[in-house]
């Protein structure tokens, strides 16, 4: 019916949420540490509570030779749904965390993003490893929650298919169905109105995920979100080049939550490398403030080119990323997964900016007009500029410190509307 596809009405929300049994340090998370001569303009406050936020846990473990892993860092479970309200900071506060995790409203609003009205002829595939078997009743909890269309008969947007394009689905795992309905719930945030298309390649060896994204491509996909990794290698270009390279689909994928170094397949010339932010409401003029993840990748390729449509100059190969959004499991999202999980879930990593930034493309929707990479490049004035921040060592340059412009951590900037899209 006509009605489930209109422009649902935008609302502020935030979660009536504690993070339960949570701890307060995040020292063992495996991220790199800020560098404290970078000073923030702005910090992340807390939202009140009397809970604080638990060293997060990496889903599917680190990669190892051959094998993407992916990039959702888990805090811990949620003790409630969503509830109406405002996410903005309250009084009083004082610890770098939060216990309200972000609603697909909160998103919207911190990124200007125009989810109600666009999105409709778009479709984003969602690649990942293994089999989700509660995929779509989990997601379809996470859009009604967040008043979000559903998909059913009237609007049929979710569709799930093994790496052949079949329903022979692999085997299940439940780090990656973690993964797998974060990367659903970030895209239906973003791009509420598209298609989403679920890929599972038979397992994380890095041709079953290449050959998933190809058959996502033969299947009609506009964007292509990959939220895994792993580290470079001598042969990624030939072996991993090929199958991240279509013209006319926008490939988007996280840069790694290890702090300053570069991982494939961001680091292909074909993807848009996605790194990460802590994002946090404030009292500015955007209502939101951000600053450069210490956990998200960047760093100079070994192997990669430098592309055509890259010009800075401490990198003579390809620099490492191009774009990001929130991934710093302090400010973490709210995810609905039922596979190993109880529910609502607080999530982060760059797993979390990959699907969000996959959501912004199919909203602009001319993928296959445009470079995306390119065009981010030659529009930096409609992104947000994230000028603080560093995710390690790299003897003070911007391949590991947020600034003025390009830089590793946070590429361009982050998502301000559709415009650099």
């Amino acid at each position: 019916m006509a009605h489930k596809r209109r422009a649902h009405k935008r609302r502020t929300v935030r979660l009536g949420l504690v993070v339960a049994a949570l701890a307060a340090s995040t020292a063992a998370s495996g991220t790199a540490a800020a560098d404290p001569a970078v000073p923030a303009p702005s910090s992340p406050p807390a939202r009140s509570s009397a809970a604080t936020v638990a060293d997060p846990q990496r889903v599917c473990g680190l990669p190892v030779s051959g094998r993407m892993a992916c990039l959702a860092l888990l805090l811990g479970a949620l003790s409630a749904q969503p509830a109406t309200g405002h996410a903005g900071a309250q009084p009083g506060v004082t610890a770098p965390f939060t216990t309200h995790p972000f609603t697909a409203a909160d998103l919207q609003s911190a990124y200007q993003l125009p989810s109600a009205l666009l999105g409709a002829r778009q479709t984003i595939a969602i690649v990942d490893a293994y089999d989700d078997p509660n995929a779509a009743k989990d997601v379809a909890v996470y859009r009604a929650t967040n008043q979000l269309p559903a998909c059913d008969a009237d609007f049929p947007c979710f569709r799930k298919v093994d790496q052949r394009g079949g329903i022979q689905y692999p085997p299940t795992d439940s780090g990656w169905a973690v993964e797998i309905s974060l990367d659903l719930d970030m895209a239906s945030a973003a791009c509420p109105n598209c298609q989403l298309l679920l890929v599972e390649a038979d397992d994380n060896t890095v041709e079953n995920l290449a050959a998933a994204v190809d058959e996502a491509v033969a299947l009609g996909a506009d964007v292509i979100s990959n939220s895994y990794g792993t580290l470079e290698y001598s042969s990624e270009v030939g072996s991993l080049g090929p199958h991240f390279d279509h013209p006319g689909v926008a490939l988007v994928a996280s840069s790694g939550d290890s702090g300053f170094g570069v991982a494939v397949p961001a680091a292909l010339p074909g993807v848009v490398a996605v790194g990460g932010t802590t994002l946090f409401p404030d009292g500015s003029a955007r209502g939101w403030g951000e600053t450069g993840w210490s956990g998200a990748g960047s760093g100079c390729s070994a192997y990669v080119a430098k592309p055509r449509w890259q010009h800075d100059q401490l990198c003579g190969m390809r620099s490492v990323a191009d774009v990001a959004a929130v991934a710093d499991p302090r400010t973490p999202v709210a995810v609905y997964d039922t596979f190993g999980q109880p529910g609502w879930v607080a999530v982060g990593g760059t797993s979390v900016a990959a699907p969000l930034v996959a959501g912004v493309y199919a909203l602009a929707g001319n993928a296959g007009t445009i470079e995306p990479a390119q065009y981010l490049g030659a529009h930096p004035q409609r992104l947000n500029d994230v000028v603080a921040g560093a995710n390690g060592d790299c003897g003070g340059g911007y391949l590991c410190h947020a600034g003025n412009g390009y830089d590793g951590p946070t590429g361009w900037g982050t998502p301000d509307g559709i415009g650099a899209f």
